[in-house]
């Protein structure tokens, strides 16, 4: 590509007051609009002064900018450029809206919480997000359907970066970056992309399981309201939580758990009793399938025992379930021999984790396959840092708690607009949505003496009607 030879006789002006750079969110509001985004924030919320007031809409001015490609409070002016308020009103200024967003308290969060989690409700319900096609009790064992018939709730936290001394909460976290902690959980099953079912903004310093307790048992109610009765739910998880304030959150709201666990004592004597014949090769990197034999040839291979979670703690808390363990090669086993570091696995690095999963629904290798899944909550993460959460714009802790909130709304609603229009957008990140579905340039017409111009064809407003 190159600039036109004609350019120096061109003169661009950017002055029509009735061009619009994102008519996309015509269609994407109005189904914000069907799902009661701003009566959900007038009936749940109740922000104080004239800061809280009409907080319905000042809720989906920030929703708006944010699906937009806002990052900042500042990017709020977007939504007031060219023709954008001759087809929305209500677009309130930037600084009303950081105004807004500085007077949240911690209560008035959980108020925010509830909005999003009652507005994904009527989204999925308007779209028919989650079919009854996952529901449980098809006889399908051995097959690689068995994984449908378990819905994945995956949690998991990340540090967001911030600069400067005025951030409240702002410290070093486990990835020795200077940020604050998200902690968020996300549902998904073999035919819908995840959406966020619960989120947390915490100190950056904080442990990785503070919380947890109380976002796994938001997460797993609201999952079972999204997928309705006969569904079962997951929970997968990575070392941090494995405790019994998550897992026992998770099995208290009825789903079952899948949790990465330390290698403590009792569980490398756990690894140490298992049988050489019960390993069971499985596909993996460099694996080749042999059809003839119907087997995997591989190097990494997964077998599993009975195994009793919190074992040392009071009976109360005692989980039974299996420990399902994954060996691979060492590579460094010698090398680690030769400078004199001989460990109890020498010829093999073990990988466990702690599962509650219905054996006849996920055997060993399913369960294996489906707990290594759980990284698809890193994708999530990093599709909100490239949105809405690249900035945590604010240096007050509960405002930049409630822009957590609202871009996980933002991110849900993009996610259930890209559903609706078809398999292609399904799975899409919201940098493609917006491209594909927001971003698209228009001219608003004006009234003509002889009537108002014929509607506008928006393949999704229609779907949405």
């Amino acid at each position: 590509m190159k600039l036109s030879h004609t350019l120096r006789a061109t003169s661009p002006r950017f002055d029509d007051p009735n061009l619009v750079s994102s008519a996309g969110l015509v269609p994407v509001l109005a189904l914000a609009h069907r799902a009661g985004l701003r009566e959900l924030a007038d009936e749940h919320l109740s922000v104080p002064t004239d800061k809280g007031a009409n907080a319905g809409l000042k809720v989906s001015s920030l929703v708006a900018g944010m699906v937009a490609g806002a990052d900042s409070i500042e990017d709020m002016a977007l939504l007031r450029h060219g023709g954008m308020a001759r087809i929305f009103t209500g677009a309130y200024a930037p600084s009303t809206l950081g105004s807004f967003l500085r007077a949240f308290t911690f209560g008035h969060i959980r108020q925010l919480d509830a909005v999003a989690s009652r507005f994904l409700l009527a989204l999925a319900g308007l779209a028919g997000l989650f079919t009854a096609g996952e529901a449980a009790g098809d006889d399908t064992r051995g097959t690689e359907s068995d994984s449908r018939q378990y819905a994945l709730v995956d949690v998991d936290d990340t540090l967001i970066e911030v600069h400067g001394y005025a951030k409240q909460g702002a410290g070093f976290g486990y990835t020795r970056v200077r940020g604050i902690n998200a902690l968020l959980a996300t549902v998904s099953t073999t035919s819908t992309a995840p959406v966020i079912v619960a989120q947390r903004l915490r100190k950056g310093a904080c442990n990785s399981a503070r919380g947890a307790k109380r976002l796994v048992g938001d997460a797993v109610k609201t999952a079972r309201r999204l997928l309705g009765p006969g569904h079962r739910v997951l929970v997968g998880m990575d070392s941090a939580y494995y405790g019994r304030g998550p897992v026992h959150a998770a099995l208290a709201g009825g789903a079952a758990v899948s949790v990465t666990v330390r290698m403590d004592n009792r569980i490398r004597a756990a690894i140490t009793s298992l049988e050489e014949a019960s390993w069971t090769p499985i596909e993996y990197t460099n694996a080749v399938f042999d059809e003839a034999a119907g087997v995997w040839v591989s190097r990494a291979e997964v077998t599993e025992i009975g195994f009793t979670a919190f074992a040392a703690q009071r009976k109360a808390d005692h989980v039974q379930g299996r420990l399902v363990v994954r060996r691979i090669p060492d590579l460094n086993a010698e090398k680690n021999r030769a400078a004199g570091q001989d460990t109890l696995f020498d010829t093999w690095r073990f990988h466990a984790f702690f599962t509650t999963a219905d054996p006849a629904v996920l055997d060993t290798v399913a369960a294996d396959k489906t707990h290594r899944g759980h990284a698809v909550i890193e994708q999530v993460h990093a599709d909100l840092k490239n949105s809405a959460l690249a900035h945590l714009p604010s240096g007050v802790f509960t405002a930049n708690a409630a822009w957590l909130v609202l871009a996980v709304i933002a991110f849900n609603l993009t996610r259930v607009a890209g559903a609706l229009t078809g398999t292609d957008l399904a799975r899409a990140t919201t940098a493609t949505l917006r491209r594909k579905l927001v971003h698209v340039p228009a001219r608003r017409l004006s009234r003509t003496p002889s009537g108002p111009p014929p509607a506008p064809r928006l393949a999704l407003a229609e779907r949405v009607e």
